[in-house]
Order: structure tokens, then C-alpha cells, then sequence
């Protein structure tokens, strides 16, 4: 795949509101990265993986690193991260803090003053159920990692997006958005008790809502977004855990120790980055955006909150997104210039 491929073809696709149906892609839950990338050349393609050197971030830079594509791999830890991505080629390392503004700012020029244009961006990194802590202008933890620290950045990197003419970005959210809808009168827990689930669960809302959105806004430009789940994963994001919260989701065999990934039903690291390659490469993704995807394929509608697959409607309504999208422009003071 050249960079040229993940342009639309026709003006009026790009205007068109995808269905949020699956396209039987024939790929599955049991699909790995390296499946779902194939054959593809991703020589001469630029991509930013935040998160990416650990978990299904750094085994979405591995594959695409592989098959050609020039990868920069933000990090708070240059060492932790040379570690991880050693002796994967076609991989440059660079600091980034998503919880500081001012980092964020200086990633993004960084990358702007390489003059390259930036045809995906994967925005991975995360934290999970995490304890109450909040970043310099006040914003709860998740909602700042998840969300706003991403949506400064794509922000910051729009003019390097725009220049690719074609570029996707792609938002990973949670089967966990199923948790919690975005308090937009609330978001930071200043008014209501702290409850770090359903600061998870509000902070991958926001994600899918907020792919929801710049696919809308990026369309006439050629940006497209997507958001996906990744499947349930023992990855360092489980790090804030406490054994009850294994226990929860199943987690924990009847002596009360950690299921293997086989016995738990989760997903390999390989398996979870599949959708995230996906929706960054398949040529059958041109011209469509703003859906939320799982398993290699566009995700079907929740049918009820119940059902183990699907995105939920306070996730994928476009009312919600436009109203987060004016609450994020307002809580980092940060807006795109189109």
C-alpha cells in the first residue's frame, strides 16, 4: 500500500455518512496484526503510535514498523521505550507527555518541523481505572490521558495530517464505553464522587465520540477517523487493578489466581492489535469514517447493554460529539485550524 491508497476515490464518498454495520471483512476475534497488514508495503507511509512501546502499541509499531512505514513512538521514558522497540527498524523515539500541554505542543512541532506528512496516527496510550489525580489545569486523569491530551495533539499535528491528503486517525476506545456515557456537566468529578470505573468508562466514550466528530469535520479534507475496541488483554493498562476488579470481569480461576489469556477468553497482545491495523491500512475503509470498530471489521449497534459486542448509542450519537468537541476546545483552549 502506497500513501496515495488511503485517499477516497470520489468526492461524494467522502461526504457520506458510513453505516455503522460490519463489512464481512473475513477477518475475526482470533485475527493477529500481522493477518490483518497481509502483504502490504508501507514504504514511504508516516505514522505516530502514542502508547507505542507496550501492549498492542507497540505491537501495532512492530507490524507496521516491519512492513516499511516510518514510525515515531511518543514516550515519558526514552529507556523503557529503546527497550521495548529494540531492534525493530524504522522506529524513532521522541518525549511526550499527554497530561502536559506544553509536551504535547513541543511533540507535535517537532514532528511539523521535519516537513513530512503524517498519514496515520494511532492514538493508543491510555490508563485504566486509575486512582483520583488530576493534571495541571485540573482535568481528572482518564478524561486528560484518553481524551484531551489526544485531542490536543491530533490538533497540534492537523497541518502534517491535512498535508498527507488521505490520512486516518484512529481513536482506541474500549468495549468499556459501555460503562459510562461523558458527564459534559461534570467530566472532571468535581460535583460527583470519584468512581475510577466510570472515569474509565466516560474517557472511552469520549474517544469514540471524538472520532465520531473529526471524521465529520475532517471528511472535506480527506481526514478520516475511526474508533475501535481491542478485546479484553493483560497488558500493563491493568496495572491499577485490585483483585476484586479481576474478579469482576472474570479474571480470577476458583483458587483466586490470574486465568491464563487461553482460560480467561482474552485476547494475545497480536490479537488486540489487529482492529487498530485495520482500521489504519485496509484499502476498504477509503472514503468511510466516524464508525466504531472491533474484531478486524466495522462493529454492529448494541442492541440492548447487555450484549457483549457493539457500540453503545450515547457512544456514536453525533449530537454528543459535537457537544464534547465544544467542551474540549474549552477545557485545553485548544481549536483546529482547518
Amino acid at each position: 500500500m502506497t500513501p496515495g491508497l488511503l485517499l477516497s476515490s470520489t468526492t461524494l464518498e467522502l461526504t457520506m455518512t458510513t453505516q455503522q454495520k460490519p463489512l464481512n471483512s473475513g477477518f475475526n476475534a482470533h485475527s493477529t496484526a500481522s493477518e490483518v497488514l497481509g502483504q502490504r508495503n508501507l514504504s514511504g507511509v508516516n505514522v505516530i503510535v502514542t502508547g507505542g512501546y507496550s501492549g498492542i502499541g507497540q505491537e501495532t509499531v512492530r507490524v507496521l514498523a516491519q512492513a516499511g512505514a516510518r514510525v515515531r513512538v511518543p514516550t515519558r521514558d526514552e529507556e523503557k521505550a529503546k527497550q521495548a522497540l529494540h531492534g525493530i527498524p524504522n522506529v524513532e523515539i521522541d518525549y511526550l507527555d499527554l497530561m502536559d500541554p506544553d509536551s504535547i505542543d513541543a511533540f507535535a512541532g517537532r514532528f511539523l518541523q521535519t516537513g513530512r506528512p503524517l498519514h496515520i496516527l494511532i492514538n493508543s496510550a491510555g490508563v485504566m481505572a486509575s486512582p483520583l489525580k488530576r493534571d495541571a489545569r485540573g482535568n481528572e486523569w482518564q478524561f486528560s490521558t484518553n481524551h484531551l491530551g489526544h485531542y490536543q495533539l491530533t490538533a497540534r499535528l492537523l497541518p502534517a495530517l491535512l498535508k498527507a491528503d488521505g490520512a486516518r486517525v484512529v481513536a482506541v476506545s474500549s468495549r468499556g464505553h459501555r460503562i459510562a456515557g461523558v458527564d459534559l456537566t461534570d467530566p472532571n468529578f468535581n460535583q460527583r464522587p470519584y468512581d475510577k470505573w466510570q472515569a474509565y468508562g466516560q474517557s472511552k466514550t469520549a474517544n469514540a465520540l471524538f472520532a465520531l466528530e473529526l471524521d465529520r469535520l475532517g471528511a472535506p479534507y480527506h481526514l478520516r477517523a475511526f474508533s475501535l475496541h481491542p478485546g479484553a488483554i493483560y497488558t500493563a493498562l491493568t496495572r491499577h487493578m485490585e483483585k476484586s476488579d479481576f474478579e469482576q470481569v472474570g479474571a480470577l480461576n476458583e483458587q483466586g489466581e490470574l486465568k491464563t489469556t487461553e482460560e480467561a477468553g482474552f485476547k494475545t497482545v497480536a490479537q488486540g492489535a489487529a482492529t487498530s491495523v485495520w482500521c489504519a491500512v485496509d484499502e476498504r475503509l477509503a472514503g468511510m469514517g466516524g464508525v466504531y470498530c472491533e474484531d478486524g471489521d466495522i462493529a454492529s449497534v448494541a442492541v440492548d447493554d447487555g450484549a457483549e459486542t457493539g457500540v453503545s448509542s450515547w457512544a456514536s450519537d453525533p449530537d454528543t460529539a459535537k457537544r464534547l468537541w465544544a467542551l474540549s476546545e474549552q477545557l485545553t483552549g485548544v481549536r483546529f485550524d482547518w
